[in-house]
């Protein structure tokens, strides 16, 4: 069974019809929207600071959300819009991430980065402190730059194609599907 544990007087809330493999670990100031879906070894870390994760979402094996302490100088929350896939081993650090966008294997987003909505960040990038990237964009290297413009075909065959992949391999673990707030406890 999944490790979800209450932290600092917050109990992770997971939306109907999500899956949570039974080794990821969510605590505390954690929300998950519907059709969403964590993977084997990812980890969602609320507990120093908020984090918010929109419907239709997956959080690839070894995924690791996190954020910086609301008490400290600079706190940041982690914000993911709808339809956000999260790939294997990528760690978002109190970053924002806008509706539609892919983070890739092993990327990296840092602590007050803003992601626009349609944005694919290559495997490996890294997005660091307070980066603000535009819509629509491909964004890869070290730090993370733009190289071009998101196209049609990618959106459609990146974007939408992981987003309803994940929903369909999701299916594949009915043991873990969260069907009611009532299971959380």
């Amino acid at each position: 069974m999944a490790i979800i544990k209450s932290v600092r007087g917050f109990t992770p809330k997971i939306g109907k019809g999500s899956m949570v493999a039974e080794n990821a670990t969510i605590v505390g100031n954690v929300e998950i929207g519907e059709q969403s879906s964590v993977w084997f070894g990812a980890v969602i870390r609320g507990d120093v600071n908020a984090i918010r994760i929109g419907k239709k979402c997956n959080i690839q094996d070894g995924a690791c959300l996190h954020a910086t302490y609301d008490l400290s100088p600079h706190p940041s929350v982690t914000i993911l819009g709808d339809g956000v896939s999260v790939g294997h081993n990528a760690i978002i650090h109190g970053a924002q991430i806008g509706d539609n966008c892919l983070i890739g294997m092993g990327a990296t987003v840092l602590d007050n980065a803003k992601v626009g909505e349609g944005c694919i960040i290559a495997a490996n990038a890294l997005v660091l402190s307070g980066a603000v990237l535009e819509p629509n964009g491909l964004y890869a290297g070290v730090p993370a730059k733009r190289l071009k413009e998101v196209t049609p075909e990618q959106r459609i065959n990146t974007l939408e194609r992981t987003t309803r992949d994940y929903m369909h391999y999701a299916s594949w673990f009915p043991e873990y599907y969260v069907d009611e707030q009532d299971e959380q406890k």
